[in-house]
């Protein structure tokens, strides 16, 4: 499916983009945490970021990929 340089582009974009959905969800979790009246676009903001987040967790699940390799 890959070649072994595109796969290597590919498996470190997918880790860099988990590891920056992972900063934001936490960001918008830490906000509407503190927050005395979230709205309600920060709480869709807030499951739209967990979504994603999520979803590319389980691809990389798929792949049995990890940060360590």
């Amino acid at each position: 499916m890959f070649g072994k340089k595109s796969w290597k582009k590919e498996k470190e974009k997918l880790l860099t983009q988990i590891f920056q959905l992972q900063k934001e969800w936490k960001q918008l979790k830490s906000i509407l945490d503190q927050s005395v009246d979230p709205s309600d676009v920060g709480r869709v903001d807030l499951r739209v970021a967990e979504i994603k987040y999520f979803y590319l967790l389980r691809e990389a699940k798929y792949y049995h990929l990890n940060a360590n390799k």
